[in-house]
């Protein structure tokens, strides 16, 4: 098992940045990969990024490249989402997974655990 605890979430106005932390306990050593993916109300869950844990290639939606990044620090299990230039439509409940096997980065279906969820609001 692995357990995933996002934060860093909140408020902020158009442009703003801010940077979430998805802290990993428990088996991380099962782990091949780490994702982001969000949802907003009435909407699917969407993929923002995707990080692998042992190489760090990262991988990213067209949606989010070139204002967020994903990095993942081994020694504390955990991966970081800094989004910057954040737009209204960024306005979603931000999810962290873990997946344990090689498998399309942006499905949901490739990834076995999920943290809880943490709100990002971006105000016009």
């Amino acid at each position: 098992q692995v357990q995933l605890v996002e934060s860093g979430g909140g408020l902020v106005q158009a442009g703003g940045s801010l940077r979430l932390s998805c802290a990993a306990s428990g088996r991380t050593f099962w782990t091949y990969g780490m994702g982001w993916f969000r949802q907003a109300p009435g909407k699917e869950r969407e993929f923002v990024g995707a990080i692998t844990w042992s190489g760090g290639s990262t991988y990213y939606a067209n949606s989010v490249k070139g204002r967020f990044t994903i990095s993942r620090d081994k020694a504390k299990n955990t991966v970081y989402l800094q989004m910057n230039s954040l737009k209204p439509e960024d306005t979603a409940v931000y999810y962290c997974a873990a997946g344990v096997r090689r498998g399309p980065n942006d499905s949901p279906a490739s990834y076995d655990y999920w943290g809880q969820g943490t709100q990002v609001t971006v105000s016009s």
